[in-house]
């Protein structure tokens, strides 16, 4: 007799089924819109409002006739939904074909009633066997649907899937607690009704948003590795429940005791195969020869390809990821690239999970110039077997130590070889046929481009960094050679006035002057400072009046209109050297006759200094295009420096050069600073001058 305290939550439960299964099914007859998939769907709901009426029936009567209908309704409606789901993937189109083999779990199912949840029932464990492995097939075809279905059809699919799965798992415990008990659970038996009618609402939801159920399905290698793992784990459970019963059977006293700890066993092999490498390696390479045409889910390869290659870790270096991204194409655990030095030879570069070699290949030897001419994979299994495959081809006698090489491939970057890749053995044996060739080949390429262009990029950033050197030393050439035009003038003036008292004080200053700015130029030239820290105000007027001073004894004269009290963050020396550069500059283009003028002025928030001629002017695509280029001039000894390194300082500090000149009309050259106001040093200024 069925426990009083479970008679009426199964009542309520089952109840509750059957008006949620025949609600639903009114629902969906009033909108169906006919074609097969919702012709099996409305199957299916009928025959689960019917098969939930019949345990309602068992609930109330407990009379054997109604479970042994139920059973046989609960078998139908179990091959309904199989069906459905076989519908929904596409049937023996898409690949799935075991997909309808499945539906003779339930039809067995149907021949073999298990024994009602009563006291006195008999125990049917072949039935409740058939019973697990239908939810076991059920939750495989409904996990297969969602990961086959394409990434826009998700959003419709998932409540289905949802919805069928949790069904399929209630199932699942339900059975295998029954496998291994011997009966069924009354408790969990009276909680179905009411768990299946929650399902409902899931199924509601996704024939709402797939009114037709055309969904579009696609079929990929992980999907189906995915898939044929969960169905071989679900065999695996089956046959340790199975195991299981017996050592507890046989077991007498200890059987219990037996059984957990073979149970605890099992499912620690269980989780050691699904960890295992070599395992997983082993069922891609099943899979793929007796599924598919082509080895290679492409798209995915290559796109897991290009990620592991365009990933940065500070521990892995761009080499390491292309050994790691090639060898995972042939499931090699390591490899150990080769790459053309500066000496034209090759060396290791990088390694992964092999050991370090000191060896270096010649360009000129067998193995290189092999790659080099034939562009081949060479599977060294295949050259010990019989080296008469490779022609011309002769293994180094380090290649032929290296006790875990399996595979060379020759990385290519615009038909020149940079380098080969030495590939470890892998985890599952692979046949190297034309396909695995042709995709470690085309990787190696696209590795080659990769690395020539890091190797590119390196090149680029030393180049700018011996043009800035250069740049610099330019700078320090330059000034140098004014320096020691300042020399020579001395040393020619010294043979007529060296015995000239005021002659010999000005030789020494000038002496200590330019030992004072070359020693500053070798300091410059060290570090290489000439940005803009270390900025001071600069009273423009004051640099103005020493350049002049400087070019007093030319024979042109030298106009000067300079504003008080106008400054700027500068470094004083420099920007002196600047607008002497300038003056210099205007006083070579004027011929005698002509004016040169300099004018200190503020204007505005801009403090400018301005240098102007009347000598022979530029044109305006020398001003355009030349003027403060480096090694632009037009003096015959000149360096084309000096008006380079001007623009380049006074950007440096914030400013900017102006020019303004015409052909035969003279020039104007301005330099535009900030202006700085400072009151506390204009206050300290005039202190010192009073």
């Amino acid at each position: 007799m069925l426990d009083l305290s479970l008679r009426n939550p199964a009542i309520f439960s089952y109840a509750f089924g059957t008006l949620a299964f025949v609600a639903f099914g009114i629902h969906l007859a009033t909108g169906s819109r006919g074609g097969a998939r919702a012709a099996v769907l409305l199957a299916t709901i009928a025959a689960s409002a019917l098969w939930a009426a019949l345990n309602l029936g068992f609930a109330l009567t407990e009379g054997g006739a109604w479970w042994k209908a139920q059973a046989m309704l609960d078998a139908l409606r179990s091959a309904g939904w199989l069906a459905f789901v076989i519908a929904l993937l596409g049937g023996v189109r898409r690949g799935s074909q075991w997909g309808p083999a499945l539906l003779l779990l339930p039809a067995a199912a149907w021949f073999l009633p298990p024994g009602a949840p009563v006291a006195d029932a008999g125990v049917s464990r072949l039935a409740f066997g058939v019973l697990l492995g239908v939810s076991i097939a059920g939750l495989v075809l409904t996990e297969q649907v969602f990961r086959r279905a394409l990434e826009q059809a998700r959003w419709a699919i998932k409540p289905l899937c949802l919805g069928l799965g949790g069904g399929f798992v209630f199932d699942l415990y339900m059975y295998a607690d029954a496998l291994l008990l011997g009966r069924l659970d009354a408790d969990i038996w009276a909680a179905r009704g009411f768990a299946q009618a929650l399902v409902i609402p899931f199924i509601a939801l996704a024939t709402a948003r797939n009114k037709d159920w055309t969904i579009d399905i696609a079929l990929s290698r992980g999907v189906l590795f995915h898939s044929t793992a969960f169905l071989a784990s679900g065999m695996y459970l089956l046959a340790v429940s199975a195991a299981g019963y017996y050592v507890r059977y046989f077991g007498g006293s200890w059987g219990k005791t037996f059984q957990v700890g073979f149970i605890f066993a099992a499912v620690l092999l269980l989780g050691w195969l699904f960890s295992s490498g070599a395992l997983r390696s082993r069922l891609k390479v099943f899979i793929n020869k007796n599924f598919f045409s082509y080895r290679y889910d492409y798209r995915e390869e290559w796109l897991r390809f290009t990620s592991l290659l365009a990933t940065r870790e500070n521990n892995i270096s761009a080499p390491q990821r292309c050994i790691q991204a090639l060898a995972n194409l042939v499931e090699s655990p390591g490899g150990a690239l080769w790459l053309r030095g500066e000496q034209g030879s090759f060396a290791q570069a990088a390694r992964w999970n092999l050991p370090e070699s000191q060896a270096r290949e010649h360009p000129a030897h067998p193995l290189a110039s092999f790659m080099r001419s034939t562009g081949w994979v060479v599977n060294l299994d295949e050259y010990r077997e019989d080296a008469s495959r490779y022609p011309d081809l002769k293994l180094p006698a380090w290649l032929e130590n290296l006790a875990q090489a399996w595979l060379v491939v020759p990385v290519i970057a615009q038909e020149d070889l940079i380098g080969f890749m030495v590939l470890a053995a892998p985890r599952a044996a692979i046949d190297v046929n034309w396909e695995v060739r042709d995709l470690l080949k085309t990787a190696a390429r696209q590795i080659g481009s990769f690395l020539a262009q890091m190797q590119s990029s390196e090149a680029l950033l030393e180049a700018k960094k011996f043009d800035a050197f250069n740049k610099m030393t330019a700078f320090v050439v330059h000034d140098l050679k004014n320096l020691v035009a300042q020399l020579a003038l001395l040393l020619k003036n010294a043979e007529r006035h060296r015995h000239n008292p005021r002659f010999q004080e000005d030789m020494l200053a000038t002496v200590r002057h330019v030992a004072e700015r070359m020693n500053k130029l070798l300091l410059q030239l060290s570090t290489g400072s000439r940005g803009a820290e270390n900025l001071l105000p600069v009273d423009l007027a004051l640099v103005a009046g020493r350049v002049l001073q400087a070019k007093a004894k030319d024979a042109r004269p030298i106009a000067i209109e300079a504003a008080p009290e106008v400054l700027a963050l500068a470094h004083e020396q420099r920007l002196e050297r600047v607008i002497g550069h300038l003056l210099q500059n205007a006083l070579d283009a004027t011929e005698l006759g002509g004016v040169v003028a300099i004018r200190v002025f503020a204007d505005g928030s801009r403090a400018c200094v301005e240098v102007s001629d009347t000598g022979c002017g530029m044109s305006e695509e020398f001003l355009r295009e030349r003027l403060f280029r480096p090694f632009q001039t037009t003096k015959g000894a000149g360096m084309g420096i000096g008006a380079y390194e001007a623009a380049q300082y006074v950007k440096e500090i914030g400013g900017a050069l102006e020019a303004q000149s015409k052909p035969g009309a003279g020039s104007k050259i301005r330099v535009i600073l900030p202006l700085h106001r400072d009151p506390a040093w204009q206050d300290r200024q005039q202190r010192e001058v009073a």
